[in-house]
């Protein structure tokens, strides 16, 4: 998630660990700013957590303060003429915060979060939802207003610095595994993967329907706004700053502000204009009025707990809430295949999405089964990146991209998916989130073989029946059992050959993360089956 590069199309901004992608001067520099940068913020971070705050507890502080901090700048500088006093009133601004100390400034620090809270459907009111003081030792607060956030400069630093440092410090609270941080992020390697090969362009309007914290949103942004910038209008480049064209939804409030603030310090959106994350369940009503031309996302894994859903079918899956949706033709609970189901609503017609998906929404039957054969059949199903496990925080997961397009439909009434084209870049990899990360360049080969620039009839199998890069037929994949898609043909040499190079620790994590794979699934399966199951596995990390 890179902030907006409005000059050169070959300046590359820095990953969230400060690494560029282009070895440029400039993107040099950026990365070593981001980088000491994030580790000011983050060596106080450690301060906090000693004192009982966990990583995302602090990024909520930081965002109220930075907040004050950024509209205090403004205010004051010369050269900007916007007058923020209807946002952020006097007697709650920044200068009334530092102007006090110790108690009397963890007291005002409380009143200005919850005035600044009675602001819904802005932007700032995303960022002071229900928003609280977590520092409760007066000394430390004051210390972060005074010592960290008061000598910084915000303004000055740039949308890439400013954005990249945030963005740096969610990466950092994703691996905080205890506080389940990390289901809200999405490796920035994948993302860019994905973005790069579905190439948002000016005309598009983008969503993401679990946007976390805006990780595909800022992506989004950030690739129209360095390969077109050069050629949309003024009103086009407003359409993009604002964020009319880009939005998301996020089901937690404490996320939601994240994300409001990632995006607002990326560039996108304005204080006091409307929100551009809308907070609350995206699969409670189906879209109106609002449909996307590119869907980007990676919905929680898991299934839905105390939901009520009546799809078209008829049937009808209990337990408390009620998801009363006749756009979805298949009934279930399975919180994946519903989102999927929302998302090819979503969709708009000759619209495209690509999304993250579990192993289960490949194979699963029932309900699974009917969606893949819509799926199949009214959308261009036409690539499916097969991901290695590792990638997430979330543990034991194995999950793919589903890439496809929305179609109207066929005066023939025949299906629009005529091949699939699978990736297995699962086979022979072997990833962690911290000692392994995924980098952008691991996924070069998949850009390379998915053709971005030229249409899919150019796409080339490769001549090793081992090969990573297969087509499959229409025929195919509807005569496989349950059209399962779920579909794997290579071998991993390394963890069949004992004389292989791969390390014994490697060897081992692979063995403990797919026995914690095949312990969530089985665990899925008994809580499907009614069972009160509560399983707790450990990190691979941890073990």
């Amino acid at each position: 998630m890179t902030a907006p590069v409005p000059t050169s199309d070959d300046a590359a901004a820095p990953s969230t660990e400060g690494v560029p992608l282009t070895e440029t001067p400039k993107s040099k520099k950026a990365a070593a700013q981001t980088n000491t940068l994030v580790a000011k913020l983050w060596n106080y971070c450690n301060v906090l957590r000693d004192n009982g705050m966990s990583t995302i507890e602090y990024v909520e502080q930081l965002s109220y303060l930075l907040f004050l901090k950024m509209v205090d700048e403004i205010e004051n500088d010369a050269w900007d003429s916007r007058d923020l006093s209807n946002i952020v009133p006097t007697e709650y601004n920044w200068k009334s915060l530092v102007s006090k100390r110790g108690v009397d400034l963890e007291a005002h620090y409380r009143a200005i979060l919850e005035h600044l809270g009675r602001r819904p459907h802005t932007t700032i009111g995303t960022i002071f939802a229900e928003a609280q003081n977590r520092i409760t030792k007066p000394a430390l607060l004051e210390k972060l207003v005074v010592e960290l956030i008061g000598r910084e400069e915000w303004m000055v630093t740039g949308t890439d610095l400013k954005g990249d440092a945030y963005e740096g410090l969610l990466a950092k609270g994703a691996s905080d595994t205890k506080t389940g941080a990390g289901q809200y992020f999405t490796p920035r390697a994948l993302i860019d993967a994905m973005v790069d090969v579905t190439r948002p362009g000016p005309d598009d309007t983008i969503t993401d329907p679990a946007c976390g914290t805006g990780g595909f949103l800022i992506a989004a942004h950030t690739y129209i706004t360095r390969h077109h910038i050069k050629d949309m209008d003024i009103e086009a480049r407003k359409a993009y700053d604002s964020g009319t064209k880009i939005w998301g939804n996020e089901l937690v409030t404490g996320t939601a502000r994240l994300a409001a603030m990632n995006m607002l310090l990326h560039g996108i959106g304005k204080s006091d204009g409307p929100s551009l994350i809308e907070v609350g369940d995206a699969l409670a009503e189906k879209p109106s009025g609002r449909h996307a031309t590119l869907v980007l996302a990676n919905p929680p894994f898991g299934r839905s707990s105390a939901i009520t859903v009546i799809g078209q079918d008829g049937d009808l899956d209990k337990d408390d809430a009620r998801y009363d949706r006749d756009d979805f033709t298949a009934t279930t609970t399975n919180k994946q295949l519903n989102f999927l189901q929302h998302i090819m609503s979503l969709t708009a017609v000759n619209g495209r999405a690509a999304v993250v998906l579990p192993d289960n929404v490949l194979f699963e039957g029932g309900a699974g089964e009917k969606i893949r054969r819509r799926l199949l059949d009214e959308f261009d199903l036409h690539t499916i990146l097969r991901l290695p496990t590792g990638l997430f925080y979330a543990v034991g997961v194995k999950a793919n991209v589903l890439f496809f397009d929305k179609k109207p439909p066929r005066a023939d009434g025949k299906p629009h998916t005529t091949v699939t084209w699978v990736y297995d870049f699962r086979t022979a990899q072997h990833f962690t989130p911290k000692q392994r990360p995924l980098t952008r360049p691991h996924l070069d080969d998949f850009v390379a073989k998915y053709k971005v620039d030229e249409t899919r009839t150019a796409r080339v199998a490769e001549e090793d029946e081992n090969g990573c890069w297969k087509p499959y037929a229409y025929e195919e994949l509807v005569g496989r059992d349950k059209v399962n898609l779920d579909i794997t043909w290579m071998k991993d040499p390394a963890l069949e050959d004992a004389d292989s190079d791969l390390e014994p620790e490697v060897i081992a994590e692979e063995i403990i993360r797919d026995l914690q794979a095949a312990l969530a699934e089985f665990a899925a399966i008994a809580k499907s089956l009614g069972a009160d199951v509560d399983v707790d596995v450990p990190e691979a990390e941890e073990v």
